[in-house]
């Protein structure tokens, strides 16, 4: 699967962040949509660390939709809490796959976890590539070689 790179040096992320009015029913609670948007914000900080936002991807060549996506809500998040959201590489070979968790730091009570996977498409073609393009691949080394994870 990911043989050259220990999965210990692939890249992980962390954000912190206050749960807004906007983004509660009328419970108070978080709607289930709203994780989606907090594992895509902890994506951007797992890709820049990597040196591989959104518009580098697009500017070598690929973009890489998401062709699949599981949460599994474990506890509701409330109006006005903290969160912690973690994003961690798991696959990358043929695939970017990150599983993602998100907890309540106070009680570190795990509320939601997940995973997204990512195939990279050629910008000129829109053909889905069967492996990960040799620049991603490169960016990925590169980080682990230099950060340790």
């Amino acid at each position: 699967m990911n043989a050259d790179l220990p999965v210990e040096k692939l890249p992980h992320a962390e954000i912190t962040l206050q749960v807004p009015f906007f983004d509660v029913d009328m419970l108070g609670i978080v709607w289930h949509g709203h994780y989606v948007k907090y594992f895509e914000q902890v994506r951007c900080e797992l890709l820049d660390r990597i040196d591989y936002d959104y518009l580098t991807m697009k500017a070598t060549g690929y973009v890489w939709p998401v062709v699949d996506l599981k949460v599994k809500y474990v506890a509701p998040a409330r109006f006005g809490e903290r969160l912690v959201v973690r994003a961690f590489m798991q696959e990358y070979e043929y695939r970017m796959k990150i599983g993602y968790e998100i907890v309540e730091p106070a009680s570190n009570k795990r509320l939601a976890r997940g995973t997204t996977i990512q195939v990279a498409v050629e910008v000129k073609t829109g053909e889905m590539c069967f492996g990960s393009p040799q620049v991603f691949l490169h960016k990925l080394r590169e980080f682990c070689l230099t950060s340790g994870g």
